[in-house]
C-alpha cells in the first residue's frame, strides 16, 4: 500500500522531487509551502515555485511561514500522513511535528553532509571552488541538517558551472535518490548512519552584499564568486558610478598587464585585472539595462580605452 505523504518545499529545487512522487503514483495528502512573497521591481506577490507546481497537479496546498503554530500542527495531524518529505521548506520542524507521521520525516539536502549544512549549500560550494558536491537523504532531527544519513549521491562541479545550473542537476539527482529510498522496505533504516558532526561545515544564507567583487583577489576566487552567485544575487562592481552586475566570466591564463580592477577592451572583449591573472567578463548588466556580452559592453562603453572598476 502506498504511503500517505505530506510534502513540504518552496523553491524550484523542490519541484522535481514533488513531480517524481506524483509520476510514480505516491499519495500526496497535501503540499505545505511558504506564503506568496513580494518579488521583482513592482514587488508583486509571487507564489513559490512549489505552489505553482502543486496547483497544476491539483494537490491540496497549505501555505505556512512557520510550523511552530499550534493550528498548523493540528491541521497537519488531521491529514494523518505516514511520512513527511521536506525539501528546502525554509522553516524549522519542531519535535511535535516530526512525531506526527509514524514513518518519520525525510529531508533532501543539497550537499554531501556533514559538509555545507545550512540554507545555501550550493552557492558556497561553488564560491569556495569545490570540485564536487551532491545530495543527501537524511532523517530529520533537532539540529540544523544534523540528522542521520540514509543515502547520498555525488555530482562533479565543472569549472564554469553556475549555482543555477548545479541546482537543476542536484534537484533531479535528489528526486531519483528519494525514489530509491522510498522503494526500500524499511525506508532506508538499515542504511541509516549518524553524521560525523566534528566534520560539519556551514553554509549561511547568501546576502546581496556578498556579491561585491574585490578585484585584489586572485582571478579564480573572483570567477568562483561570479558563478556561485548566479542567478542570485549576482556579483557586482561599479563602473563610472554605475552599478554593474557580472553574470559570467572566464579566467585568462595569458599574461595581460592590467592592475586589479583595470578594464581593457583588448581583442574586442572585456578584460579586467585581478590580484594575479586577468578575467574575461562574458556577460554583464548595468543597472536598468539589458544583459549584454562583454564585447557589447566594451564596444558601447569603453570604445577602445581602458577604465577602472571601483567601489562606492
Amino acid at each position: 500500500m502506498s504511503k500517505r505523504i505530506v510534502y513540504m518545499g518552496s523553491p524550484s529545487f523542490a519541484v522535481p522531487p514533488l513531480l517524481a512522487l506524483v509520476q510514480n503514483n505516491y499519495s500526496i495528502a497535501a503540499v505545505f509551502t511558504q506564503p506568496d512573497m513580494p518579488a521583482g521591481r513592482g514587488r508583486a506577490l509571487t507564489p513559490p515555485p512549489v505552489k505553482l507546481a502543486a496547483e497544476k497537479l491539483g494537490l491540496p496546498i497549505v501555505q505556512a511561514r512557520s510550523l511552530k503554530d499550534k493550528e498548523v500542527e493540528e491541521r497537519l495531524a488531521r491529514l494523518a500522513p505516514d511520512l513527511i518529505v521536506v525539501v528546502a521548506y525554509a522553516a524549522f520542524l519542531p519535535l511535535a511535528v516530526r512525531k506526527i507521521p509514524p514513518c518519520g520525516c525525510l529531508n533532501i539536502h543539497a550537499s554531501l553532509l556533514p559538509r555545507y549544512r545550512g540554507g545555501a549549500p550550493i552557492h558556497w560550494a561553488i564560491v569556495n571552488g569545490e570540485r564536487d558536491t551532491g545530495v543527501t537523504i537524511m532523517r530529520m532531527a533537532s539540529g540544523l541538517d544534523a540528522g542521520d544519513i540514509i543515502k547520498q549521491a555525488q555530482l562533479p562541479i565543472s569549472e564554469e558551472a553556475t549555482t543555477g545550473e548545479v541546482t537543476e542537476l542536484l534537484s533531479t539527482l535528489g528526486a531519483g535518490l528519494l525514489l530509491d529510498v522510498l522503494s526500500l522496505p524499511d525506508l532506508g533504516e538499515s542504511l541509516r548512519r549518524p553524521q560525523e558532526h566534528a566534520l560539519a561545515t556551514y553554509a549561511r544564507n547568501i546576502k546581496k552584499e556578498d556579491g561585491y567583487v574585490d578585484w585584489q583577489l586572485d582571478a579564480t576566487r573572483i570567477h568562483n564568486l561570479i558563478r556561485g552567485l548566479n542567478p542570485w544575487p549576482l556579483a557586482y562592481t561599479y563602473f563610472e558610478g554605475q552599478y554593474l552586475r557580472v553574470l559570467r566570466s572566464q579566467v585568462v591564463h595569458a599574461k595581460l598587464s592590467l592592475r586589479p580592477g583595470e578594464v581593457s577592451s583588448a581583442h574586442d572583449g572585456l578584460y579586467v585585472g585581478t590580484g594575479d591573472k586577468a578575467l574575461l567578463l562574458l556577460q554583464v548588466q548595468l543597472a536598468g539595462k539589458r544583459v549584454m556580452t562583454g564585447a557589447e559592453f566594451s564596444r558601447g562603453y569603453l570604445q577602445g580605452r581602458n577604465a577602472m572598476f571601483h567601489s562606492i
